[in-house]
């Protein structure tokens, strides 16, 4: 359906929210949670395995973390994430889990109310973001207790057999954790952020003047019911005290699309990566049997669209997504025909890091690609196996209408007729409503940002982006791909915007005083 014009209602007093969150997966809901007034604090009945780390926090152990120095708490800490408070946060939730160990949080949580930062939550569906989209059947590759969000550990994936869980009960958890934690009135569902720009003095005092408001009519975002609207008494918990002007439309019933235009003095992207997948850019990349999900793949299946007598399904790529594409083909017992650029010795593949003991279904794949190459394919057998066959080191050169493709590799050409094909190189976060995509808030301005290769440059202890006061990002996009580190992401931004709101109340205190 097509997007309405975007305007907005007249009020006399529009109101200003301290902070807006772009995404309303795992990122967006912890970072909800800390601005809601809830504070770690050391638990005291515990022990750190870390003595340095130990020491420092039971100098402060009657301090919220969120009030303490994030620099000195992470100095000298390493893990696998590059984001420091990400580590920090990390091993305070999970102490040690990178030797194995399931030691208990050293975190204790209590809520203080008067420390609640009033802030809106705009995603694209219920909390949970991307995790509802995903394959329901595959499991996780973190491990369960990874997956868990702050203050609430009893998660329905505790008692099963597996260590990891799956999407759906991954986003069953994030759905209930909103409501058990009581932030719903912080969440609006069904929102699509088309624009966000920062305004200028006079564009403020331009827009405020004109009554440019979020409110609309039936349920639009923003209604009385939501709290975070309650900002116009607050004082403002950014920098340079511009605003932000955040535009989109929500998706009501009947499919009716709700313009909306918010203004905040802060804004947080927490988008994630998958919006938008990398594509090949070859020949006959868009014709109708080239797709770039998995769920295609599946949605195949069930129309009996691909069976055993089809031509094979050819698959590129050499990452889980891909692993994951070849076990769905095989169980429906559908031949597979698996291109990737490295070879099958290449160290940075993702297999050689898995355990085999916890991931013996993409060993299963890795042997694969291992021992079933067109290279080793019996000459009784023509020239594939029967049921996959692994082209390592190959390239795509062009897809053709008669569903032919033609595969580059050891110098020679290689033509097969398939019946559908996956491209599963990666995603890249689509952040179309910034200006210039966001490029110019990467580490490399003059490339488009990615997850991997150009994350978003921030300021390492509070998230900021260092290219644009009051614009903060979180999660996939600074680099954190594991649920188990973009929480970090929530500590350091939650903590940078609760010090500024205390200072400035001070200097409040202070000018009344005079």
């Amino acid at each position: 359906m097509p997007l309405l014009e975007e305007t907005t209602v007249p009020q006399e007093h529009p109101p200003t929210l301290p902070v807006v969150i772009i995404g309303n997966g795992p990122s967006g809901i912890c970072l909800s949670y800390l601005l809601s007034g809830y504070k770690p604090y050391l638990d005291t009945t515990t022990v750190h395995p870390n003595p340095m780390l130990f020491r420092k926090l039971q100098e402060t152990k009657h301090i919220p973390i969120t009030e303490q120095d994030l620099e000195y708490l992470s100095e000298g800490l390493e893990g696998r994430s590059r984001n420091p408070v990400a580590v920090l946060f990390d091993t305070l939730l999970h102490p040690n889990a990178d030797f194995g160990y399931e030691f208990p949080p050293v975190l204790k949580w209590r809520r203080d109310k008067q420390q609640h930062i009033p802030h809106m939550v705009l995603g694209k569906a219920t909390p949970g973001g991307a995790w509802h989209a995903m394959e329901g059947s595959m499991l996780t590759i973190s491990l369960g207790i990874w997956m868990e969000l702050p203050g609430f550990l009893h998660h329905p994936f505790r008692d099963v057999t597996s260590d990891r869980a799956t999407p759906e009960e991954i986003s069953t958890y994030y759905r209930d954790y909103v409501k058990l934690k009581g932030l719903q009135k912080n969440f609006v569902d069904n929102t699509y952020v088309t624009s966000v720009q920062k305004l200028c003095r006079g564009q403020e005092v331009e827009a405020l003047e004109n009554g440019q408001t979020d409110q609309g009519e039936d349920g639009r975002v923003g209604d009385g019911d939501n709290e975070g609207f309650g900002g116009n008494g607050k004082e403002c918990v950014n920098n340079g005290g511009a605003l932000w002007e955040i535009r989109g439309y929500q998706q009501v019933q009947s499919d009716t699309h709700v313009p909306f235009c918010l203004f905040a003095e802060n804004v947080v992207l927490a988008t994630g990566a998958s919006d938008s997948p990398v594509r090949l850019g070859v020949e006959g990349e868009d014709l109708p049997f080239v797709f770039h999900s998995i769920s295609d793949l599946g949605l195949a299946v069930s129309q009996k669209r691909l069976d055993m007598n089809s031509d094979p399904v050819l698959i590129i790529g050499a990452g889980l997504s891909a692993a994951d594409a070849v076990l769905c083909a095989r169980h429906s017992n559908i031949r597979v025909l698996h291109i990737f650029r490295k070879g099958v010795d290449n160290p940075d593949l993702i297999f050689k890091q898995l355990p085999k003991t916890l991931y013996p279904e993409y060993h299963k794949v890795y042997n694969m690609m291992c021992s079933q190459t067109y290279m080793n394919v019996p000459p009784s057998s023509a020239t594939l196996f029967s049921d996959y066959t692994s082209f390592p080191e190959h390239c795509l050169v062009s897809f053709q209408p008669d569903r032919k493709c033609l595969l580059q590799g050891d110098n020679s050409l290689k033509a097969f007729k398939i019946s559908l094909a996956l491209v599963l190189i990666g995603t890249n976060p689509n952040l179309f409503f910034l200006k210039g995509q966001g490029q110019y808030l990467g580490k490399d301005p003059t490339r488009p940002i990615s997850c991997k290769q150009n994350p978003i440059d921030i300021d390492p202890y509070t998230y900021e982006c260092t290219k644009e006061p009051g614009l903060f990002a979180m999660g996939p996009l600074v680099g954190d791909n594991f649920v188990r580190f973009l929480k970090g992401g929530a500590l350091g931004i939650a903590s940078c915007l609760l010090k500024r709101l205390k200072k400035r109340e001070k200097l409040i205190r202070a000018d009344g005083k005079m």
